[in-house]
Parts: C-alpha cells; structure tokens; sequence
C-alpha cells in the first residue's frame, strides 16, 4: 500500500500504528476509546453491526469515517458529514506575530475544552487534548483561539480543533496557529493532513490560500442509538 492510500481509512491506521494505546477492539473493529474521541474503523472499511452497537452501549452519538456502515434496528444515522481530506505539501511561508503557547497543563486544557465547546459544543471530549500537541493564543490572559493534533499514523497527522473565539475573528489567529502546528508536524517527519465539512467555504479557502489541496472526499457517518 502506497503511504498516501493509508489516508482513505485514517481511523484504521492511526489506531493499528501510531495511537494503539488509544484502540478498543471490538470483532476486529478498532475503535478510539470513547473518552479520546468517538471513531472507529475496520480494515475492510466494513464496520459489523454488532461491533457498532457494542462500541455504542459505551457512546452515543459515535462516527465512522469512510463508507457507509451497517446498522442495527437500535441505531439511526444522524448525518453524513461530507468533509474535504485536506493535505499540506510544504510549510507554510508566512510569520507568526503572535505569542503562541504549547498547551501542556491541566488548565490549559480546562480553558482548551472551553473555548472548543464554545465555538463547536460537542466537537471534543474530556481527553482529545492527549492525542497529540495543542497550541494556543492569549488576550488578556483569555485564550481566544487554538490548533492541536488528532488522528496520528505513520508519516501522517491530523490537523484539528482549529477554532478562534467569535469575539476574536479577522485577526489572522487561525491562520498563525496553523502555521505554527503544521511546521511542528513537518519537523517531526510527519506530513500534515485535516478534515472539514465541504459546506465550510470560508474555512476551505483558508486552507488553500496556506497551501493545502483536497485529496478527496470524505464522510463522517453520525449514528446515534435510539434506545
């Protein structure tokens, strides 16, 4: 398998390589431990209906990401997130001028989950912030906006959570805190890659005016059970 390919099944590889601590198993269905994030993937990208309906007895709502899954009677499909699977070649060319700090302690993380359920509420869990890097830019000792890691496989990590306080955009945060969290990828041999919902315009030209292309379509199936 060419190491580009890796990235049409990303709940797979990141979880067999990279962040096998973070896996559950379930009928040969690996899934994130529901307290990182709510993923799960197969190698075939056939999830079993009776993996999906365990894995849900844990959390509720949970996402599979690539085909669409089989489900049980006790599951419904909320949304299919369609997202652009987009790929940074090269770091970005630009300068930082602001102060970003790497957010490494428990209340970086308190103020982290804030501001993400803020802007997307329900977007992170408790521990997202341990898959990877978060960094983030204060005002006025306020953290108004922040990029971190996700999924990581090898050669490949993803870009996410990057969101700015609406009392702080237009600003050039975002596009700063991705400069910074891509260049920290790429001096890890790591090739950086994201996710973002195709209805999200404004964020998609964001990405491409920084250098990054669409590779492909991708969904993001939101099952929920109903009992």
């Amino acid at each position: 398998m060419k190491e580009a390919q890796k990235l049409d099944n990303p709940v797979w590889h990141s979880l067999r390589e990279t962040h096998k601590a973070f896996s559950i198993n379930i009928d040969n269905v690996l899934f994130y431990d529901p307290i990182y994030c709510p993923f799960g993937g197969r190698e075939e990208q056939v999830l079993t209906v009776e993996a999906i309906d365990r894995y849900a007895q844990q959390t509720s709502p949970l996402y599979v990401v690539g085909k669409k899954p089989e489900y049980s009677n006790t599951m419904i499909i909320e949304d299919n997130i369609l997202c652009n699977q987009m790929v940074l070649d090269q770091p970005i060319n630009m300068a930082c001028a602001s102060q970003i700090k790497t957010l490494i302690t428990q209340q970086h993380k308190k103020e982290l989950l804030e501001l993400v359920n803020v802007v997307q509420p329900g977007f992170i869990k408790k521990k997202t912030p341990d898959l990877g890097a978060y960094y983030g830019i204060y005002n006025n000792h306020q953290l108004v906006a922040l990029a971190g890691e996700r999924m990581k496989m090898n050669g490949y990590t993803e870009l996410s959570a990057v969101v700015t306080h609406p009392d702080h955009t237009g600003k050039g945060f975002a596009s700063q805190l991705i400069k910074h969290a891509t260049d920290k990828i790429f001096d890890n041999n790591q090739t950086p890659y994201l996710h973002v919902s195709e209805r999200n315009t404004r964020a998609i030209k964001v990405y491409e005016k920084l250098g990054f292309t669409t590779r492909r379509k991708i969904s993001f199936w939101r099952l929920a059970r109903t009992t």
